[in-house]
């Protein structure tokens, strides 16, 4: 060795351009992970606003509200007045200048500004454009879609939550969240098939079928049975034990997915006897009678703290796990050297990394989430510059 420095590696996105017009939280996810990835992301910000998460809090730090931040890191910030025609043309040579544009605007409203797929492919063949809505753009275009107001009419709250009890959202954003991930996808399989089609598309993704697609077994079994899942509380309605079980001080998540680590758990616990048990020799079995497991399992476990249990179970090969907060979540990646968070410096808040850790690119290196308007010249001067001339989108990096 030299004592050189290593030499930088481009990450997978390196030369993409993404045009980000969505807010909230579905759109600056799915664009955070595109610039996580490599790709120049540029925001386009109300001015004086911005992005309607800068507002919503506590919690606030002296840079921004978190749930801005957890969203919109390593991004450009442009502030344009979209109403404004020479800020609307601005956006326009920026879109047209993007490989990938992203909007989670009002359906029909890019058309109504000349922002639409239709208006910018002519001048940009290559472009793959995403829009995200609530409802889709057919008979739901009217409906405001809102992660929460998703969760009830698709769904995800009627079984969630205890038996008898309110129906009940999850404790994150999740449709939100997912409907990112579904335009990520969406978007990467574009690029891809843009370097042997040389054209890009239009990409459509809702929260209620990123929803739907997320419900799994779920909606399979409504549309197999005609029968709608009920909540079953911390229990899988298919599986058991797979649960929370009650410990000394507190609540143990025990899943057996099968007979064999049934049989471990029951070994662990001193229960041997269970699995030749014919209310419990099977997996449909155990499910029919859980409340006669669950007892049998409670009052071993009742005798010695979860943390304890969790060290036996595990050492059992038992999947069990102490229930923990975020807080203790981070710390127990940490502990398992994944390292879950990177730092932004500048006296900002650590954040969670990008759950991808590639072996040729490493973790990437973000930058702090942008303060409102703060690239707007810098935007404005590249957007002036004289224009290479365009060819064919033989790759993923010639549409410019």
């Amino acid at each position: 060795m030299d004592g050189s420095p290593a030499p930088t590696v481009e990450l997978p996105l390196a030369g993409i351009v993404v045009a980000d017009f969505s807010r909230v939280l579905a759109g600056p996810l799915a664009t955070m992970t595109l610039a996580d990835l490599g790709a120049r992301v540029i925001k386009v910000e109300r001015p004086g606003a911005g992005d309607d998460t800068r507002s919503w809090g506590p919690p606030f730090t002296e840079h921004a509200s978190t749930y801005f931040a957890s969203a919109n890191r390593s991004k450009e910030s442009v502030a344009l007045d979209l109403r404004d025609p020479d800020d609307l043309a601005t956006a326009r040579r920026l879109a047209e200048r993007a490989d990938v544009v992203i909007e989670n605007f009002k359906p029909g409203t890019m058309t109504r500004l000349g922002l639409s797929y239709e208006d910018l492919a002519p001048a940009s063949p290559g472009l793959v454009y995403c829009s995200i809505s609530g409802f889709g753009s057919a008979e739901g275009a009217g409906l405001l879609g809102y992660d929460f107001i998703v969760q009830a009419v698709g769904g995800l709250m009627s079984i969630t939550g205890h038996p008898g009890g309110e129906p009940t959202k999850a404790g994150v954003a999740l449709v939100d969240v997912l409907t990112g991930k579904d335009a990520v996808i969406g978007i990467l399989a574009a690029l891809t098939a843009r370097t042997r089609t040389g054209r890009g598309d239009r990409l459509e993704v809702t929260l209620l079928t990123s929803l739907l697609g997320a419900l799994a077994n779920q909606a399979q079994a409504q549309l197999a049975t005609g029968i709608e899942p009920v909540p079953t509380g911390n229990r899988h309605p298919s599986i058991a034990p797979y649960e929370t079980l009650r410990c000394a001080d507190g609540l143990l998540a025990v899943a057996c997915g099968n007979d064999e680590q049934f049989r471990r758990l029951t070994s662990a616990l001193g229960l041997s006897a269970l699995p030749d048990d014919p209310r419990f020799v099977t997996n449909p079995a155990r499910v029919t009678n859980r409340l006669e497991l669950v007892d049998r399992l409670e009052s071993v476990l009742i005798t010695a703290p979860a943390a304890y249990w969790a060290d036996v179970l595990n050492n059992a090969q038992v999947p069990a796990g102490q229930v923990k907060t975020i807080g203790g979540g981070i710390a127990l990646a940490e502990s398992l050297g994944l390292a879950p968070t990177v730092d932004l410096g500048g006296g900002h808040a650590r954040q969670v990394r990008h759950p991808i850790k590639w072996a040729a690119y490493g973790i990437a290196t973000p930058t702090p989430p942008p303060e409102l308007g703060t690239h707007t010249d810098d935007v404005r001067a590249w957007l002036g510059a004289d224009r290479p001339t365009p060819t064919a989108p033989t790759t993923t990096t010639d549409q410019r």
